[in-house]
C-alpha cells in the first residue's frame, strides 16, 4: 500500500474546512477550506491501489455537494495544469482554468511557488461555477 501524505500539521488542520473520506480502511480523502468566498479543494487524493474506481470523482462530487449546501457559487483548486490525473481530470468534471485569482487564491498560489511546486510542471488554479 502507498503512504498518504503525512499528517497535517495543528495549523494546516486549523485551515480545513471540511474532510471527506472515502472508504474504511480510507481509500481517499479530500481537504475542503473557504477562500474568498468559495470552496476550495485544497487536497484530493486516492490510494494508487484504488485508483480508476471512481473514489476522486466521488470525493470531487462530494465536495461540490458540500459547497452547494454552504450557498457557495463555485468550487476552486490549484493544481498541475498538464497531468493527466490533475487538470485534465477536473477538466472533466467542470472546472475551467482561472486567468485572473482573487486575492486569497494569489496568496496560495505565491506560497505553492515559495514552496517550489511549480519545478515539477505548470501549475494553475481552476474554478468550477454552481
Amino acid at each position: 500500500m502507498t503512504d498518504f501524505p503525512p499528517p497535517a500539521t495543528p495549523g494546516q488542520r486549523a485551515g480545513a474546512w471540511r474532510v471527506l473520506v472515502e472508504g474504511s480502511p480510507p481509500r481517499g480523502f479530500a481537504v475542503l477550506e473557504l477562500v474568498d468566498g468559495a470552496v476550495h479543494l485544497e487536497q484530493l487524493s486516492v490510494d494508487p491501489a484504488h485508483g480508476r474506481q471512481g473514489i476522486g470523482a466521488a470525493l470531487l462530487a462530494g465536495a461540490v455537494d458540500q459547497a452547494r449546501e454552504h450557498g457557495a457559487d463555485r468550487v476552486t483548486l490549484c493544481t498541475y495544469g498538464d497531468v493527466a490525473w490533475n487538470g485534465p481530470f477536473y477538466a472533466r468534471h467542470g472546472f475551467v482554468e482561472l486567468a485572473d485569482l482573487t486575492p486569497g487564491l494569489a496568496a496560495l498560489r505565491a506560497h505553492e511557488v515559495e514552496l517550489g511546486l511549480d519545478r515539477y510542471g505548470r501549475r494553475t488554479a481552476m474554478v468550477r461555477r454552481l
